[in-house]
């Protein structure tokens, strides 16, 4: 009965918030696409040409923001293990990032093409159980943190959601370490009681050159 209770909070809740109405009007996939709309114009992430992967990227509402912001110019690639409807000038690889054939896609997709921008608003399914919880959020920031360490150009940027907890300083102290300048990001469009924020990585190091701590 509780789960019930708690369901029907929620659809009344989803369907009366602004930004899934506003997504709706606006034939966007996601009331996500607000918070990095958000960023975008706060910290200019986007500029004409740049190349940008979109990590776990289904419904497809950050890539088709992006895709939109950038117009003509510029390239969009969305990974995700879900699978996920066309958009328009995305290139959509279906799989794990992790494995070796979806990189090697990537990479045939790129075409000798540097990352400017690495994107990641992933999240694990939650149980409600923190101690289950934070440690795969924290896992799945790690492995975005790995692949823009591998596939993201120097002076590039990472924007990537994270979950305040256990390991979230020893994280950013680490992305310190690696990009020029680290900041945390609360969109409007995050929801008040989510303890979700963005951290916002920008100018990373060049390897050999990251800052001692």
């Amino acid at each position: 009965m509780s789960r019930s209770k708690s369901s029907q909070r929620w659809l009344r809740e989803h369907f009366s918030d602004p930004f899934v109405k506003r997504a709706q009007a606006e034939g966007m996939r996601s009331r996500a696409v607000y918070k990095l709309e958000e960023l975008i114009e706060r910290d200019q992430l986007l500029k004409p040409g740049m190349v940008v992967v979109d990590l776990g990227a289904a419904p497809g509402g950050w890539s088709q923001l992006v895709r939109r912001e950038l117009g003509d110019r510029g390239r969009v690639v969305a990974l995700d293990i879900l699978d996920m409807p066309p958009l328009a000038g995305v290139d959509f690889i279906h799989g794990d990032f992790r494995e070796p054939e979806a990189l090697s896609r990537l990479e045939s997709v790129l075409a000798g093409d540097a990352v400017d921008l690495v994107l990641s608003d992933m999240a694990p399914n939650m149980s409600g159980m923190t101690a289950v919880d934070q440690p795969r959020a924290m896992y799945l920031c790690e492995l975005t943190r790995e692949f823009a360490d591998q596939h993201l150009k120097t002076g590039g940027n990472l924007l990537l959601k994270m979950f305040h907890g256990q390991g979230f300083d020893a994280f950013i102290q680490d992305l310190r370490q690696r990009y020029a300048k680290v900041q945390i990001r609360k969109p409007k469009a995050s929801r008040n009681r989510s303890p979700e924020v963005y951290a916002l990585a920008t100018g990373k190091r060049a390897r050999g050159n990251e800052a001692k701590s």
